[in-house]
């Protein structure tokens, strides 16, 4: 199944992030330790394309409850720069072989 993982974070905690950016690449490479795997993702900003208000994810999971766990799981979760979680299923049609995945 096809998820759509989107984080939204905290105010101010950019440098939080920048810190921590090196152990959740690596989070999004392992896909959780095998919880998902990412197809696309990137960071979400405002109309300056640079500062980030969190991130975004399409997830290939067995269940909601892998997905969601693989973000809970993410380190930019576990320090607390995560204000909201939102994990939405997709479509049974969805085209995934579209996208080239990140993740193997």
């Amino acid at each position: 199944m096809y998820f759509l993982m989107v984080c939204k974070h905290h105010d101010g905690v950019a440098d939080q992030r920048d810190a921590l950016r090196p152990a959740h690449r690596a989070h999004v490479a392992s896909g959780g330790n095998g919880l998902a795997r990412v197809l696309v993702g990137s960071a979400v900003t405002p109309d300056d394309g640079v500062t980030s208000l969190g991130n975004f994810g399409i997830l290939e999971a067995a269940s909601e409850a892998d997905a969601r766990a693989f973000a809970e799981t993410d380190p930019f979760a576990r320090a607390g720069l995560v204000s909201d979680i939102t994990i939405t299923r997709l479509a049974d049609t969805f085209q995934a072989h579209r996208i080239e995945a990140m993740t193997p």
